[in-house]
């Protein structure tokens, strides 16, 4: 069971609602809507607005999952602050995922931005997932400022790349073991998923690579069952990799042959 900020989730992959073309690709029988406990949405500009906005929301709301507000599009810790606040009266729900991006084209976020508008929004009893980097230093600052959850990158948004910076990761999970971290962009792949949960991150965030996938339903199927095995496997203690050959049958005992 996954615990952020209070709330019990069973599922441990979040879903992004962006890029699907119609309501009929990511939701087929519910899937893969039902896939996950916990689901991003644009804020609030494609929240309630128009009429595939509207029933895509009302869809949500009807399966009884977390929303997940985002800031996306924001380049300032005002711009940020000032639709987080839009988000909490459209959606009903003190959770946001703060993004405040510094570079257009890589969409890495600026940290400096990023820590004052959370500092605000935690003071103001918002619920705050950072989108952030690696980055230590940013970390602390942000869990300071009251974030109860962190959301590194392993690469940048929709390069589906996978983990393009291991150590950094696992440096993360082992400077912050009490707080849930969830890689959030670059995932292109269920492997990639099992990796970063081998890592001992505690959930996946994508949209990217089940939006636009042949089958979305079936590649969230396949992300939440990477997802699980990722997870099993970390807590289950993995082998630890070594340089040079350990044989795997024992010698003492065996027969000397002349």
């Amino acid at each position: 069971m996954l615990s952020l900020y209070d709330a019990a989730l069973s599922s441990r992959l979040l879903l992004g609602t962006a890029r699907y073309p119609s309501l009929s690709r990511p939701c087929r029988g519910g899937e893969p809507v039902r896939r996950g406990d916990c689901h991003g949405l644009a804020s609030p500009r494609n929240g309630r607005s128009g009429k595939t906005g509207g029933a895509f929301f009302e869809l949500i709301r009807q399966l009884a999952v977390h929303v997940l507000p985002n800031t996306a599009g924001c380049h300032s810790a005002s711009e940020a602050i000032l639709t987080a606040k839009m988000a909490r009266e459209v959606f009903g729900t003190d959770w946001i995922k703060l993004e405040v991006i510094g570079h257009h084209d890589s969409l890495q976020p600026d940290v400096f931005e990023l820590v004052e508008a959370a500092r605000i929004l935690c003071s103001e009893g918002f619920c705050v997932f950072p989108y952030t980097t690696d980055d230590l230093v940013v970390g602390e600052k942000l869990v300071s400022v009251g974030c109860r959850v962190l959301m590194p990158w392993c690469a940048p948004i929709g390069s589906a790349a996978g983990p393009r910076n291991p150590s950094a990761l696992k440096a993360m999970r082992s400077a912050f073991p009490d707080i849930p971290l969830i890689v959030d962009a670059g995932i292109g792949r269920p492997s990639h998923a099992a990796a970063v949960m081998e890592f001992g991150y505690d959930a996946v965030l994508l949209n990217t690579a089940v939006a636009v996938a042949g089958d979305p339903p079936a590649m969230a199927e396949a992300f939440g069952k990477a997802i699980e095995a990722g997870r099993l496997a970390y807590l289950s203690g993995m082998l630890e990799p070594r340089d040079m050959a350990v044989p795997s049958t024992p010698v003492v005992g065996k027969g000397v042959f002349a």
